[in-house]
């Protein structure tokens, strides 16, 4: 009952809403500004393409390796980076997208600046709606476990986390290999939607676009990933009308969405897991030297 247009915006917006709900992993519960989430969008695209061109393994497996590579990586890059802090992360990130993103650039076996083509398109909308159930009940499940508690410890006061005996360089590595894992899967869904991709569909601008869609959200707030991605999905299309002047009116909401309501459309929902006002109540850390 609906025409391929809307298909294809409904599943743009599925895979952001698996983009936003991951990095709102990792910046939004963890605290760590990450701005080169589209690298690991691009390793999972580039992973998951090969291995169905290359070495003929079907869809799903293909989808699952790229989701792995790119968790993988995710992982090789916070073992030496994740004890800094701030603007020092977020450059860091920046810098790795972009290493990333030249890395491909120059490979033969990606395509190089000509992109990677042939791609079967096998991403449905099923397929697209069932990885977003996915991805929504495994990080809501994480959020509410030991790890979860420990995640948000960690953005609340990391000093007061690591006194309480919290391992934080582990568990934010554990949120960007999990973070990165379904970044990759969203990489996956997209190159085989589109059946070609290009090293410049995930620069630095991606990434941006990914993070406005949690700061939109709430961060912090899962459900808020989801509705600012569908957001700023929908937005720019409602506006082709005015194809002039759609950028100007899509920067101006933004300016006017986080002059009225900065902490996002749906706040924040910390609370409901007991650590933003009673830090250690429900963690089950005891303090150092504690029986």
């Amino acid at each position: 009952m609906l025409s391929s247009y809307h298909v294809q915006i409904i599943i743009l917006s599925g895979i952001n809403v698996i983009m936003a709900a991951s990095l709102n992993l990792i910046t939004g519960y963890t605290g760590q500004l990450s701005i080169g989430h589209a690298a690991f969008m691009s390793i999972g695209a580039y992973a998951s393409g090969l291995a169905t061109l290359l070495l003929g393994f079907p869809f799903y497996l293909s989808l699952f390796i790229g989701a792995l590579v790119a968790s993988a990586f995710g992982v090789l890059l916070g073992l030496p980076t994740l004890k800094l802090k701030g603007d020092y992360l977020a450059i860091v990130t920046l810098g790795f997208c972009e290493i990333v993103r030249i890395v491909i650039l120059n490979m033969d076996i990606t395509g190089g600046a000509v992109g990677l083509r042939g791609l079967p398109k096998e991403t449905d909308l099923l397929t697209v709606v069932v990885c977003v159930i996915i991805t929504l009940l495994v990080l809501t499940r994480i959020l509410h476990s030991r790890v979860g508690h420990a995640l948000i410890a960690i953005r609340e006061d990391e000093t007061a986390a690591e006194g309480m005996g919290i391992n934080t360089t582990y568990y934010k590595v554990i949120a960007f290999g999990v973070g990165a894992f379904f970044a990759g899967l969203g990489g996956g869904l997209f190159s085989h939607f589109f059946r070609y991709i290009h090293p410049n569909s995930f620069d630095f601008m991606r990434s941006i676009e990914q993070l406005c869609m949690v700061v939109l959200g709430g961060l912090g707030n899962l459900w808020g990933s989801v509705v600012g991605a569908v957001a700023l999905t929908a937005i720019p299309e409602l506006l082709r009308a005015s194809a002039d002047y759609r950028q100007l009116f899509y920067g101006a909401l933004l300016i006017i969405m986080m002059r009225v309501r900065p902490e996002g459309l749906l706040g924040t929902r910390s609370e409901g897991f007991g650590i933003k006002s009673k830090f250690f109540r429900y963690s089950g850390w005891k303090k150092k030297g504690e029986a």
